[in-house]
């Protein structure tokens, strides 16, 4: 169940930059006028009421059309790290454990309850349940999820952003008296013990392992650094196998037990899932288990004039990913109005500017490499310009990785001013000197004269991206730096990040509200396995402080940590933090049981019931209005 809680195996986004606001004591708050009226026990959700009259001019088709503004990578069950791939393989897949969106609390799914904890903190004993059917009718067992996790910790899957979060993974016991009943045995106490299980989907061993050969292999081989796993024929033919393409793409690979299948992916237009005849989850009308749309398509549409012509069409039946500049102005029509249900929530997303602070000095330059021009760089982002014309004054600034909604967020880190001369002065102290009259500073590095003259990578999935992009680059050009607008595809910005082949990029991170373990983004292991520490930011104080935050699971104890780690980050710069996330929910009201939810991935499709299905009790209407 998509709730990936170390931010989507830390997916990067193809995010449209989603920014918020909250209410000063914490909560979540709804920022539209429809919406003030929600109780302080309904702030973790919205939930809508059903409209009671059925439109001539709403479609009775039973088929789910929402928008997206980027494609995944892939579909592969173990490999990929863009966003939309965790959204769909929410509803293909099925998980050990889920996110519950109304309480954002966990919740078992493939299990029967949540673990049975031994008192060392590290043994979680579970039950599998025996009702959750693969396509071809076999049962899902403990087998399958000894092979999904060993699948996962194979040094030869690729799958490198993932496999940090199973570091603490030791081993899988099957109970000798209930082969139903499972131990996963941790190293340590973690804040993830129970949570990591919901990034990875349970697959079925005799589709993707049908000779077994995993079964050879125990968790610690696959755990030990110097385990030569491509010196295994059998296992690496099973893993050349096991990362072909085609479980990524293609229908008949990209399989799962979640009540829907992928049909078909038309590249740069849409991926359509479409509901699964007979079910195991058939009949139920418990939320995370419908399946009420025929079809699911989700439509890659960017353009936001495109966007606004299908709402006004009804084209399209939900998003999640219109810019507030686009939505505000829907929500002032009222047809739109009179069709759609829309709301703007929080979100624990963030949007950065990330610096390369470790590049090679021959294709990228060293240009960051010092805090001071990193904090230089920092003042010369016009964010609260940004904020005031891409996103009407709606979004909050935020100091550092640490989501603001979370009572670890450090308050003391004051918000980085636009000033172009405090950024000149800094530069000048660092070196940086327009020594050839060419209105671009210089500065003689190994031998060679320099100039502060670099690519800004931004993504092509809306107009928004490139517009803080050029922002950017206007006003960092007044102090003399130039910084090429260089517009990328989000899988090649991710892999370009991966290898540390960039200058300085702009993107964001989908987090969630569940503790945090900062070791693929923040810690020097995640730069040198080339994870998602793209940067190169860390020291041995910072990786200490990661690998105790992650251990400590008493808040009083982890919160001054968190704090400190907060400072460094602000003290050393190698991101400019811009605004925490805000999403725009869209949901068209020909479908009922309509919730918003402030965790990803926003809006339940599968549980959007066509109204028109229900009966003759609802009112048909000739009056919009």
């Amino acid at each position: 169940m998509y709730t990936n809680v170390r931010l989507n195996f830390l997916l990067i986004v193809s995010l449209v930059l989603l920014f918020a606001a909250c209410g000063v004591d914490g909560t979540s708050t709804v920022i539209n006028e429809d919406s003030k009226n929600i109780s302080a026990d309904q702030t973790k959700f919205i939930k809508i009421d059903d409209a009671t009259s059925f439109l001539p001019s709403w479609s009775k088709e039973n088929v789910l059309v929402f928008n997206v503004v980027g494609e995944p990578d892939e579909l592969h069950p173990t490999n990929g790290i863009i966003v939309y791939r965790g959204e769909i393989m929410g509803y293909t897949q099925v998980y050990l454990i889920g996110t519950d969106y109304q309480t954002l609390t966990l919740r078992p799914i493939a299990v029967k309850s949540m673990p049975t904890i031994s008192e060392n903190g590290k043994e979680y004993t579970y039950e599998v349940r025996n009702d959750i059917k693969f396509d071809d009718g076999s049962t899902l067992s403990v087998e399958d999820i000894i092979y999904t996790f060993k699948a996962n910790k194979c040094p030869l899957t690729n799958n490198p952003s993932a496999k940090s979060y199973l570091e603490n993974l030791v081993d899988i016991v099957v109970d000798k008296n209930n082969p139903n009943v499972f131990t996963i045995i941790m190293k340590e106490k973690y804040v993830r013990n129970i949570s990591f299980l919901t990034d990875y989907p349970i697959m079925q061993r005799t589709f993707f392992d049908p000779k077994n050969v995993l079964s050879k292999y125990t968790f610690a081989q696959l755990s030990d650094k110097n385990f030569k796993a491509d010196e295994h024929k059998d296992l690496s033919d099973w893993a050349n196998e096991f990362n072909s393409a085609k479980y990524s793409r293609d229908p008949k690979f990209t399989v799962g037990a979640g009540a829907y299948r992928m049909e078909k992916w038309e590249p740069g237009q849409s991926i359509t899932l479409v509901r699964k005849e007979n079910h195991w989850t058939k009949g139920t009308d418990k939320m995370y288990y419908t399946s009420y749309p025929d079809k699911i398509i989700f439509k890659l549409n960017k353009d936001p004039n495109s966007l606004m012509l299908e709402f006004k069409a009804q084209t399209l039946d939900a998003s999640t990913s219109l810019s507030n500049k686009s939505l505000l102005e829907l929500q002032a029509d009222t047809n739109f109005n009179a069709n759609y249900n829309s709301r703007f929530t929080d979100t624990y997303n963030y949007g950065y500017i990330a610096m390369n602070m470790k590049p090679d000095g021959i294709k990228h330059k060293k240009l960051f490499v010092d805090k001071k021009v990193r904090r230089a760089m920092a003042l010369l982002a016009p964010l609260d310009d940004m904020n005031r014309i891409n996103n009407k004054g709606k979004n909050k600034r935020i100091t550092g990785p640490v989501s603001f909604l979370k009572p670890e967020y450090n308050t003391d880190l004051k918000l980085i001013p636009f000033d172009i001369e405090a950024a000149k002065k800094m530069l000048d102290e660092a070196g940086w000197k327009d020594t050839d009259g060419d209105n671009i500073r210089d500065k003689m590095i190994d031998g060679e004269k320099v100039k502060m003259e670099f690519m800004l990578g931004y993504f092509t999935t809306s107009v928004e991206w490139k517009d803080i992009a050029k922002m950017v680059s206007e006003q960092m050009y007044k102090a003399g730096v130039v910084a090429i607008l260089n517009p990328l595809d989000p899988s090649v910005m991710v892999e370009q990040a991966s290898n540390h082949n960039f200058d300085m990029i702009i993107a964001s991170w989908a987090g969630n509200v569940f503790p945090e373990d900062y070791t693929q983004l923040w810690h020097t292991s995640a730069w040198t396995s080339k994870g998602s520490n793209f940067t190169g930011f860390g020291n041995a104080e910072t990786d200490a402080l990661i690998d105790s935050i992650k251990y400590t699971l008493d808040p009083a104890k982890s919160i001054p940590m968190l704090k400190r780690f907060q400072a460094i980050v602000y003290d050393e710069q190698p991101y400019i933090f811009m605004f925490a996330g805000l999403r725009r929910n869209i949901i068209h009201k020909r479908f009922g049981n309509q919730e918003m939810y402030f965790e990803r991935p926003g809006v339940w499709l599968s549980n959007l019931r066509l109204l028109s299905n229900e009966g003759t009790s609802m009112k048909v209407s000739a009056n919009p209005n």
